[in-house]
Formats: structure tokens, C-alpha cells, sequence
């Protein structure tokens, strides 16, 4: 690299002051893209105001009052004005400040904002980019939409620009300008504007670098918040027809710079500064956004010794880092393995305990209920045995029967026969060869 840089003369044309024509007509081949996000309550006329902007109708439906929380819209449509073509977003917050707790509705639009950044940063991350046919939807600006109430801005706006003053180009709007005098009108800007500074609100301020729209920038820049109406009634005023609102008292015509500012406004968003709102997004607010995540994802430009750091070494440095962490994971994961076996083991040798002991248990039951069967049987043998031998007994004692019965003939005809009854009913008579029997089987 040269410490200096020498300056020559051309002896003739060489051709290459042709190359800002050569961009205009790449970019006019290309297209351009422009994205603009819309802020306000339902029913502040931002339809309206877009309609009249781009001077065309948009058919944006009427959004409901119900929402339990904010919801992002996006509509993209082709313009074509002349040869120039664009594909313009317009992202609608619909129920923005319905809600009765209005604490959380910014996160949606913070959202939404952060994961356009993210979808082109995860786009520029790819090996094969195609950057060149990527449809950007990063925000280029921000229209917020004030209430014309006349007392200063809401806690609901402040909160709202304030989360996202450093992400989005904001141009603070006061709608329906018509609503107050231009007295009140005038004392409004003044308390919004100290109301912003109080808070540490940045706004888009129009640049004044370049020498050939500086003095008008600079002038406009004074003129914010501007005061806007929008119409999409076609008003015969004179011999022209004209966008205005129609009232009793008179007309207020959109595009008449002494009844709002929505000529200064489309001035300085369309026809001055629309390319430097799309500048000021990729250079200022995407590379902020850039920065950060890619710092959150372990990157730097230099390294604890503040010396230079290239991406190879950078990239080689998470690697090794990622690959320790990979280990330590590695090796916590089998310690617990270990404890968690171990805890397993001692739970299963716990669990073979209690079945040791409710066998050795049953073992024992099994033990007492067999030798009370073994004894029941016994004593069941024992009986039969018992009975067996009485019934031979009988046996033997049925076959002596004769002698009996002799002994019964000697008894006198008029002899009394005693008779005796036991236990069992039997009704035998003393010398009945049945009696002993009986009371021997005790029937």
C-alpha cells in the first residue's frame, strides 16, 4: 500500500465519466425497493395518508377495534412511474393502542423489525448468496402517527419510538391536522418536540451534506412533527380537482401547503430522501444490528489484546472453543451417567432386599401352613384308623349276635326290658347286642 497517491492528467477522454450513467440505468433495470412501516391507532387516517402519498388506492380494509394484542400487516405492490419501477411494503400495525394494557404493545413491532435484520443477516451468512435478487424487507422508515389531542404525546408513543429510534428511521406525523387551530397546532409541535428531546427520542433528521438539498433539509427539519391530512375524495376547487375534505365551514385540500405540511412531507420522504432513508437503513441501523448479533455469536474484530483479528483465526477460535465445550459437555454427561447408574444400582439392590425379605416371609407362612396341614392330616389318619377299628369291632360283634339273642330268650315274657337313651338318640335296650356298640360308635 502506497503512502501516497499520485494525481494525473488524461490526455484525452477515456470513457469512464459514463459510469454514473451506467448505474442509472442498472438501478432503473434493477428496480428499488422501499418498505414503511405505519404506527398509530386505528382510525388516525394512515390509509388514507399512503393513498395520497403515491397518489393511487391501495384498498386497505378497514382494521377491527377488538384485538387482544397488536398484529403486523404487510401488502407489496408494483409501481411504475415513467420507466422506474418499485416494489413498495407497507406494514400496517392493526389494534396498535386498543388494548386496555398498552405496556406490551411495542414487542410485536420490535419483533418484527428485529427478524427482517435477521432474515438479510441470515441471507449475507450463506456460502451462496443472492443478495443481488433478495427481496429486502428490512424497515426503510418509520411513519408514526400522532394523535392530534393538542396535549403532548402519549406514554404509549414515547415507549414506542423509544424502543425503536436506534433500529428504524422515524418521522413523527400529527394526523388530521384539520382537527385544530393553527395556533394549537403550532404550540403541539413545540411539546412534542421537547417532550422527544426530554426523553433522549432520536428522530430521522433530513441530511444536510449534500450541498444541493442541505438548505432545503436543514429548513424541513423544522418543520417536524409535520401536520398531515389525506383524502381519497377528488374535489373540484377552481378549475382543477383536487384531493381535499369537504366540510361545512369550507375545504381543506390535502396538497395546499397553507392547510398542512403532506406537500413537505412527500417532498422530503419521496422525492428527496427516500434514498437515503434506504442508505441509512443498511449503514446505520442494519449494521448496528449486525454488529451485535454477530458479537452475541462469538465474533470480533479483535482479539483480549486488542490486536487485529481475522475472520479465519476468529472462526478457528470458536472451533477450538466450541470443541472444549463440546468435551466438558462430553464428560459432565458420562458422570451423570455414572451417578445415575449407580443411583439405579443401589435402587435395584434395594428393590432385591425387599423381595429377599417378602420371600423369606412367605417361605415361612408356606412352612407353618404345611406342617398344620401334615398334623390335620394325621389326626385324619389318625380317625380313620380309629374308625376302621371300631368298625371291625362291630364287625366281630354282629357275628357273636346268636349268643345274644339267646340270652335274651331266658328273660320272662312279663319282664320289664329296660331301655336307655343317649346322647346320639340311640334307644337300645341294656341288653340289646347293639347297645355296646353304640355307645362305643356314639351315633
Amino acid at each position: 500500500m502506497h503512502d501516497k497517491i499520485r494525481n494525473l492528467s488524461l490526455s484525452g477522454n477515456v470513457g469512464f465519466d459514463s459510469l454514473p450513467d451506467q448505474l442509472v440505468i442498472k438501478a432503473v433495470h434493477k428496480g428499488f425497493t422501499f418498505n414503511i412501516l405505519c404506527i398509530g391507532e386505528t382510525g388516525l387516517g394512515k390509509s388514507t395518508l399512503l393513498d395520497s402519498l403515491f397518489n393511487t388506492n391501495f384498498d386497505a380494509q378497514p382494521s377491527p377495534h377488538n384485538l387482544s394484542s397488536v398484529k403486523l400487516k404487510s401488502n407489496t405492490f408494483e409501481l411504475q412511474e415513467c420507466n422506474v419501477q418499485m416494489k413498495l411494503t407497507i406494514i400496517d400495525t392493526v389494534g396498535y393502542g386498543d388494548q386496555i394494557n398498552k405496556e406490551e404493545s411495542f414487542k410485536p413491532i420490535v419483533e418484527y423489525v428485529d427478524s427482517q435484520f435477521e432474515a438479510y443477516l441470515q441471507e449475507e451468512l450463506k456460502i451462496k448468496r443472492c443478495i443481488p435478487s433478495y427481496h429486502d424487507t428490512r424497515i426503510h422508515v418509520c411513519l408514526y402517527f400522532i394523535c392530534p389531542t393538542g396535549h403532548g404525546l402519549k406514554s404509549i408513543d414515547l415507549l414506542c419510538m423509544k424502543k425503536l429510534d436506534s433500529k428504524i428511521n422515524i418521522i413523527p406525523l400529527i394526523s388530521k391536522a384539520d382537527t385544530i387551530s393553527k395556533v394549537e397546532l403550532q404550540k403541539f409541535k413545540e411539546r412534542i418536540n421537547q417532550e422527544l428531546a426530554n426523553n433522549h427520542v432520536k428522530i430521522y433528521q433530513f441530511p444536510g451534506d449534500d450541498d444541493a438539498v442541505s438548505e432545503l433539509n436543514v429548513s424541513m427539519n423544522s418543520h417536524l412533527p409535520f401536520a398531515v391530512i389525506g383524502s381519497n375524495e377528488l374535489i373540484r376547487v377552481g378549475n382543477k380537482m383536487v384531493r381535499a375534505r369537504q366540510y361545512p365551514w369550507g375545504t381543506v385540500q390535502v396538497e395546499n401547503e397553507t392547510h398542512c405540511d403532506f406537500v413537505k412531507l412527500r417532498e422530503m420522504l419521496i422525492r428527496t430522501n427516500m434514498e437515503d432513508l434506504r442508505e441509512q437503513t443498511h449503514s446505520k441501523h442494519y449494521e448496528l444490528y449486525r454488529k451485535t448479533r454477530l458479537e452475541q455469536m462469538g465474533f470480533s474484530d479483535v482479539d483480549s489484546d486488542n490486536k487485529p483479528l481475522s475472520f479465519q483465526q476468529t472462526c478457528e477460535k470458536k472451533m477450538a472453543l466450541h470443541h472444549q465445550e463440546l468435551q466438558e459437555k462430553e464428560e459432565d454427561m458420562k458422570q451423570q451417567f455414572i451417578l445415575r447408574v449407580k443411583e439405579k444400582e443401589a435402587q435395584l439392590k434395594e428393590a432385591e432386599k425387599e423381595l429377599q425379605s417378602k420371600f423369606e416371609q412367605m417361605k415361612e407362612e408356606n412352612t407353618r401352613e404345611k406342617k398344620k396341614f401334615e398334623d390335620y392330616q394325621k389326626m385324619l389318619e389318625d380317625d380313620i384308623t380309629e374308625f376302621n377299628r371300631l368298625k371291625l369291632n362291630y364287625s366281630t360283634q354282629q357275628l357273636s349276635g346268636s349268643h345274644h339273642t339267646l340270652s335274651l330268650g331266658t328273660l320272662g315274657k312279663d319282664d320289664p326290658v329296660e331301655e336307655s337313651t343317649d346322647e346320639s338318640g340311640c334307644t337300645c335296650t341294656k341288653y340289646c347286642s347293639l347297645y355296646t356298640c353304640c355307645k362305643l360308635i356314639k351315633f
